[in-house]
């Protein structure tokens, strides 16, 4: 989770994964990086076998499972960040280990650049979107350092191909050989490494961000947000833009979590258990959220960015592996013991591996629950899908 400082990050996170995190209205509320676990939903196969699932690594209520998610909430970032300002190399750094990015934007405009509070609606949040791609940018451009004259050369001298040895550059960042060609495909740079231009690696920095760091806009604050400067987000090329209220989602995680009220998370509505047993403002802050959810589209659209981080931007699917295809459980009797995540496109044999490496290693087959076939390592795996994988000893 990334942004500028006070835009309601922390609070975002807070209401994600109901970790404890420090929340104020003031900048670099967040110093060190604060880590929780928050959850996407699916539909739980039980529903179709007519089982009862006894879930171990997520959980399920009413036949959706829940499955955990890790989120970090690094320090805000403001200009200069990539040359050290603010907290910049503390969360360049964090950035490192993130697979999606979810960028949290005050879209009420009430904040200036470096989140400080200024008058109702006069920043332009699409100032803090294309802000935030430079920073990146910059930083991306700037690990190739003042070597990368260097690096061309060798690149000519030794006949190395230019993505392997960008690759082993950004090999500190998650980056694959695989980002890099892609960045390359999209990148209007010359195809010989030793002609480009400082602005030809920033050019491909951006290429590059976009293939492996995925971005998605939380518009936050969206209660308090002017129609236009909403629209103008929603119009951005190349994001999903999700309105969000998060002080509100916290509310009613919090307020859910007490027993005061009956809450899905994403839901668009909300029951209260027994009202005698609400104060006049826990009254009246409920009152105001239900009349927010009742003009929303998406709820207070928290749990709907974290879902869309993973299922559209990283093209996620969920697959239950089971040890008895016949019964769905696992050696110890569980049923549908564990859901895992994994890339669309992605083959059982890769399932294998994401169970244990022991597993992938071994691998002679796989069986699928659902059709009760037989299949290769070379299976796609779709969502929703039970697979039993057998192996060597």
């Amino acid at each position: 989770m990334v942004g500028k400082p006070n835009v309601g990050k922390s609070t975002f996170f807070a209401a994600a994964t109901l970790a404890p995190a420090q929340i104020a209205n003031y900048p670099f509320t967040t110093i060190e990086a604060n880590r929780g676990v928050g959850f996407v939903k699916s539909r739980c196969p039980h529903m179709d076998f007519q089982l009862q699932c006894t879930p171990r690594n997520s959980r399920c209520e009413d036949g959706v499972r829940f499955v955990a998610v890790e989120m970090i909430d690094v320090a805000g970032l403001v200009p200069g960040a990539h040359e050290g300002k603010g907290m910049g190399n503390k969360f360049l750094d964090d950035l490192r280990q993130a697979n999606a990015l979810i960028h949290v934007v005050d879209a009420s405009g009430c904040t200036d650049a470096e989140g400080n509070v200024c008058p109702d609606g006069s920043r332009d949040p699409l100032d803090d979107v294309r802000f935030l791609e430079s920073e990146i940018d910059q930083w991306m451009a700037g690990i190739l350092g003042k070597g990368w004259e260097r690096m061309a050369k060798r690149t000519e001298a030794e006949s190395i191909k230019v993505e392997t040895i960008l690759a082993e550059k950004y090999a500190g960042l998650g980056m694959t050989e695989s980002d890099i060609k892609l960045a390359l495909k999209t990148a209007p740079v010359p195809e010989k490494f030793h002609k480009w231009t400082q602005e030809d690696l920033l050019m491909f920095a951006s290429a590059l961000r976009k293939q492996s760091k995925p971005m998605i806009i939380a518009a936050n604050k969206a209660d308090m947000a002017p129609p236009e400067k909403m629209q103008r987000l929603r119009e951005m090329d190349g994001y999903i833009v999700i309105p969000t209220a998060s002080e509100y989602e916290l509310g009613l995680r919090r307020a859910a979590k007490a027993g005061l009220i009956n809450y899905i998370p994403g839901a668009r509505e909300f029951s209260i258990v027994d009202p005698s047993k609400l104060n006049p403002a826990q009254k009246k802050g409920l009152d105001k959220v239900a009349e927010f959810l009742a003009k929303s589209e998406a709820g207070t659209g928290v749990q709907n960015c974290v879902e869309q981080a993973f299922f559209k931007l990283l093209d996620m699917l969920v697959v239950y592996p089971v040890e008895d295809e016949g019964k769905l459980t696992d050696k110890d009797g569980r049923v549908l013991p564990d859901a895992f995540l994994l890339k669309r496109g992605s083959t059982a044999k890769d399932m294998a591996f994401k169970v244990h490496t022991d597993l992938g290693k071994k691998f002679i087959r796989a069986i699928n629950a659902r059709t009760k076939r037989v299949i290769g390592h070379d299976y796609i795996l779709q969502d929703g899908d039970v697979i039993k994988i057998v192996a060597g000893a």
